[in-house]
């Protein structure tokens, strides 16, 4: 009588299997040492002295001089006044400019990144062109592009005022100086210059799905709504977070572009801008470095939550 019940792996094949998964992992990690400590002297260090400095009044021209102070620079009562960044009204416009930018216009580039990517993944005359010219505002430092449109935004001779008036709309717009419209010209030079990123990152996504999906979703009779919400856009989702976590990543840290294009002023200022602002302008080592903590924290935070939610997503669906 045969039994269907196959005979149990000794144990020394077990314990071979598993020594070679140990040995595999501490090589591994011997691998990756080198870069992890060339990160951690890179960057451990410096965010460690960044949380150290905002526990005292450091100044930054005697840096070495200070007093401990606790928690003061973030928020304290002091003589019945309400001291420290978190009680500063310019901080709190500062987040909320931060925030307005920093979802205006990754929304905008992820929709202009997604029609581009779309269209370059298509089979056209001057593909590869359109593919390389893409690249040039991405290419551009930030610096300079802001510089460009600076140019480009001039109340008197720049190309955006001479545009708006020959189609009939308004053409004396001060667009870097009134508060109301400077914020919209940081989203647009932004937009120009990262909608590129977008773009390839999601082509590189596009190019990996295998045409006999479509072709079998056009024989079912799918259309091309349902063939981008059933096929294209589940299959780039993993590309699609991973660019959003590195574009609101960026954009909550923005500050070159701020600064260069509109002076840093307050209806523009970044949570980047105002940390600068207490080091550079009023050598407040102490608050500046509390309120450079906080830009970590809540960058940080943010990818946190990003990488959360793809992972319970990525469960749900192997589930």
């Amino acid at each position: 009588m045969r039994s269907d019940i196959s005979p149990p792996l000794p144990a020394s094949r077990g314990r071979r299997k598993v020594s070679l998964h140990q040995r595999r992992r501490r090589g591994a990690w011997l691998l990756i040492a080198p870069a992890l400590l060339l990160l951690a002297f890179a960057a451990g260090w410096p965010l460690l002295r960044t949380i150290w400095f905002s526990f005292t009044n450091a100044m930054l021209d005697n840096p070495n001089e200070y007093e401990i102070v606790g928690v003061a620079n973030y928020f304290a009562h002091r003589d019945g006044m309400a001291i420290g960044v978190l009680s500063d009204p310019l901080w709190w416009q500062a987040v909320g400019n931060t925030l307005w930018f920093s979802i205006v216009s990754v929304s905008l580039e992820l929709v202009l990144g997604l029609l581009l990517a779309l269209l370059m993944n298509e089979k056209f005359r001057g593909r590869a062109l359109m593919r390389t010219a893409i690249l040039v505002p991405w290419a551009i430092p930030t610096i300079v592009s802001a510089k460009m449109w600076g140019w480009m935004f001039h109340d008197q001779y720049g190309v955006i005022n001479d545009l708006l008036g020959r189609l009939g709309l308004p053409s004396h717009l001060a667009w870097i100086a009134e508060p109301s419209l400077s914020m919209w010209a940081v989203v647009i030079a932004d937009v120009w210059k990262t909608t590129p990123f977008m773009a390839l990152m999601l082509l590189a996504a596009l190019q990996l799905i295998p045409g006999d999906l479509y072709e079998a979703a056009r024989v079912d009779g799918a259309s091309a709504w349902q063939r981008f919400r059933r096929i294209t856009l589940p299959l780039i989702m993993p590309a699609l977070v991973v660019a959003l976590i590195f574009r609101i990543m960026d954009a909550m840290r923005v500050f070159d572009l701020i600064y260069v294009l509109t002076s840093n002023s307050e209806a523009t200022m970044s949570i980047s801008g105002y940390a600068r602002e207490q080091i550079v302008s009023y050598q407040d080592m102490g608050m500046g470095s509390a309120a450079s903590v906080l830009v970590f924290m809540m960058v940080a935070g943010i990818a946190a939550v990003f990488i959360r939610v793809a992972r319970l997503n990525a469960k749900e669906d192997n589930a």
